[in-house]
């Protein structure tokens, strides 16, 4: 079924359902474009950035003897789980689409934010745990690969990490301020709900930019050990 024209100034709503007969699956808003991924990546970091001051909070009232030290163990092991994944998560991506991949990395990046009041020692588990998903800039770059051609290409990445910074220079303010007039739970609270806002802008507005014609689209694709080492 061939999707409607998009009028000037019109906001199309595209959602295509797999048929009996086979048709491609398509759902969100508009056609794929940078601007989808730039939206994911500026609420997944705010997000995060918001919670800058409430964090070292939450550190030093966990860990008051070692403060500095348990937070580079937990952001080492996060950092070395993604990048062991980042190359795997990139590759499965190519097989499955890139819609599916945003999902799930923004959900397990943002999964540990809840937790910071809730429990510290899940929290900070968690954030370990998490990097082995926390790779959402893999997919991002991938996907902003697949909706721009090679003259735009360098420009759209450009654009990309500006937003990522744009997220981290302005959140960590916004958090210290209200953290400091409201209190932290506020502030986790907010960016929960920022976070969900990101969950669920991808699964109402994103729409697949990997074409099925483009990739294997079934379970047990071949992916080989050079697309997923992290060394090659």
């Amino acid at each position: 079924m061939a999707d409607p024209p998009a009028g000037g100034g019109r906001v199309v709503l595209v959602k295509k359902v797999i048929m009996k007969d086979g048709t491609a699956v398509q759902q969100g808003i508009g056609r794929p474009s940078v601007y989808h991924a730039v939206v994911v990546i500026f609420l997944e970091f705010f997000a995060w950035g918001l919670l800058t001051t409430p964090m070292l909070t939450v550190l030093h009232e966990t860990f008051p003897q070692h403060t500095f030290l348990m937070n580079g163990l937990i952001q080492g092991v996060k950092g070395l789980l993604s990048f062991m994944s980042a190359p795997l998560i990139g590759a499965l991506s190519d097989v499955w689409g890139r819609r599916s991949f945003l999902l799930v990395t923004v959900f397990f990046t943002c999964a540990p934010i809840p937790l910071m009041r809730l429990s510290p020692w899940w929290y900070f588990a968690m954030i370990s745990m998490s990097g082995a998903f926390s790779v959402t800039f893999s997919v991002i770059f991938a996907y902003v690969a697949d909706v721009t051609d090679e003259r735009e290409r360098s420009t759209a990445y450009g654009l990309v990490s500006a937003t990522f910074a744009a997220s981290l220079v302005t959140s960590p303010a916004i958090g210290a301020y209200l953290s400091a007039w409201y209190g932290d739970n506020l502030v986790v609270l907010l960016a929960t709900l920022i976070a969900l806002a990101d969950i669920g802008f991808i699964l109402l507005a994103v729409p697949e930019s990997l074409p099925n014609k483009m990739r294997l689209n079934h379970w047990g694709a071949p992916i080989s050990w050079e697309q997923a080492d992290p060394f090659a």
